[in-house]
Order: structure tokens, then C-alpha cells, then sequence
């Protein structure tokens, strides 16, 4: 029997973990790491997701936000992308995420922007009964977290709950599969942390039990693609800055991550898929 940590064939099963969070989130107004989004986005809000520029500046269209809405983002890291939605519309946002340095970095942000009378976030995990009434919200999106959470069922029944009716939800999947992975790629495309990967037509099949309408699931794996490519290139470029930050082991482990990210999505195997559905 095969276990956690075994060698076969000289190889070790498991890849190393690696810190990609808590480096980012830990000090996001450093040079280089705004250096790095700029490079790799085109735009620096503070992100650490397979999200372009464009798609972020989408979000209000594709949700009908207004200043009138009432918005929840699952996964808001350090905050960019909802005060990004919030300085645009002058509407109010919600976002959670379980890590508390991306919690603590998002709130002073909003504050320094004087966003903080419509922004706020909360620390909490999404499989969790979510801390809000029902038909609270005109609409949710996440930019590529929901493949961090172990009870996606429960995340988009609660999702459904807190939601408005007639309200949008909006969020990527980067790890559906769709050829053939290794083992190896596997561990390094989930080193960074816990991932669960989906079959095709899973998310489909779960927004349909959950109650929701489907309305759209657009493929965006070409963009994942060119989003890991500029960011491990723009890495590798600033890597003299990075290794005394980050450790040369995690430095290393992130270029590895990058790179396999790249591969998988350039080959189609893995996909990145954009839901959009209705309550």
C-alpha cells in the first residue's frame, strides 16, 4: 500500500508545500511584489488569482451592480478586486477569506482609500454557515477561490441563501479536468495548499442543486495560461529580491508551481472555467 510521503521509484509522492499567501499578503506594498502584479496583470489590485485586468473591470457589468447593491466576495485576499468594485460604483461589499494576514492587510487598505464606510472584511471560513441573513446580498463572486473549499455543495447552497432573488453569482474554477494529469502534477499544482479538482460538468451539476440557474460557463484556461507565464517570468526576473524574502526552497517551489500551472493550462488539461448563474 502506497502512503503520504512514500518513494516509488526514487521519487517522493508528495511535492513540498509552499508559501504563496502569507509571502503576498504579508507585505503586498512591497516594491517588488507591485512590480510583479504590474507585470503580470497589466494592473496592480492587489491580486493573486488567474483574473485579468479585464475580467476584474467586467465584474460590475456581468453582475448588474449598481451603487445601490449590496455585493459578497468569497476568497478577498487582500482586498483588491472589492475595492476596486467599491471606488467604481460607490456600492457596498462584503469579503471573506480565512486568512487572517489577508483580512488584517485588506481592512487598512480600505481605510487608507476612506473606503471603509462601504468595504469591510471578515475572516471566516465559506464551508461554514456564512454570518449574514438570508436575501442579503444582490449578488457574489470569487476569483478563483471556490477550488479551496472542501464542501463546494454547501458553499453554493449557502451562497443561494444569502443571496438576493434574481440575485448573481459569479466565479472561476482553474482546476476542472480535462486530459490526462500525473500524479507529480498534481502535487505541484496543489502545493501551494488544499484544492479539489472537478470533474466537467460538476460545478454545472452542483449551481442546479443548489437552485440556481446556470447562464453562462465560459472557458478562460487561454488566459490562465498567459497569467502564470507573466508571473513566473516576471519572478524569475526580480528572483535577487525574492529569495531573501521567501526562502530559496519556497522560491523555487513557486517558480515550479508556476510553470506547471502554464503547462497544464496551455495543453487544456487542466481548464479554468468562468460560471455565471442566477438565484
Amino acid at each position: 500500500m502506497l502512503r503520504a510521503g512514500m518513494k516509488f521509484e526514487g521519487r517522493d509522492l508528495m511535492s513540498e508545500k509552499v508559501d504563496l499567501y502569507n509571502n503576498s499578503y504579508g507585505n503586498p506594498g512591497a516594491d517588488v511584489h507591485r512590480e510583479i502584479r504590474t507585470e503580470t496583470y497589466g494592473q496592480d489590485f492587489g491580486q493573486t488569482s488567474w483574473t485579468t485586468s479585464e475580467e476584474l473591470h467586467e465584474i460590475p457589468q456581468v453582475l448588474a451592480l449598481s451603487s445601490a447593491s449590496n455585493v459578497l466576495e468569497i476568497g478577498s485576499g487582500a482586498g483588491g478586486c472589492a475595492l476596486h468594485v467599491a471606488r467604481a460604483l460607490k456600492c457596498r461589499v462584503v469579503g471573506l477569506d480565512v486568512n487572517a494576514e489577508g483580512v488584517r492587510q485588506a481592512n487598512q487598505r480600505a481605510k487608507e482609500l476612506r473606503l471603509d464606510v462601504l468595504v469591510r472584511f471578515e475572516q471566516a471560513d465559506a464551508c461554514q454557515r456564512m454570518p449574514f441573513d438570508d436575501n442579503s446580498f444582490d449578488a457574489a463572486y470569487s476569483n478563483d477561490a471556490v477550488c479551496h473549499l472542501a464542501n463546494r455543495a454547501g458553499v453554493l447552497a449557502e451562497l443561494h441563501r444569502v443571496l438576493k432573488p434574481g440575485g448573481r453569482l459569479l466565479f472561476g474554477d482553474a482546476l476542472v479536468v480535462t486530459g490526462l494529469v500525473t500524479n507529480e502534477e498534481l502535487a505541484t499544482r496543489s502545493s501551494i495548499g488544499y484544492y479539489v479538482f472537478a470533474a466537467p460538468g460538476q460545478n454545472e451539476k452542483l449551481i442546479a442543486e443548489a437552485g440556481m440557474e446556470l447562464l453562462s460557463a465560459t472557458d478562460t484556461t487561454t488566459s490562465a495560461a498567459a497569467i502564470s507565464k507573466r508571473w513566473h517570468d516576471a519572478r524569475a526576473a526580480r528572483s535577487a529580491s525574492l529569495i531573501p524574502i521567501e526562502g530559496e526552497a519556497n522560491f523555487a517551489g513557486l517558480q515550479k508551481f508556476l510553470q506547471c500551472v502554464h503547462t497544464l493550462s496551455t495543453e487544456k488539461r487542466l481548464s479554468r472555467i468562468l460560471y455565471l448563474a442566477r438565484k
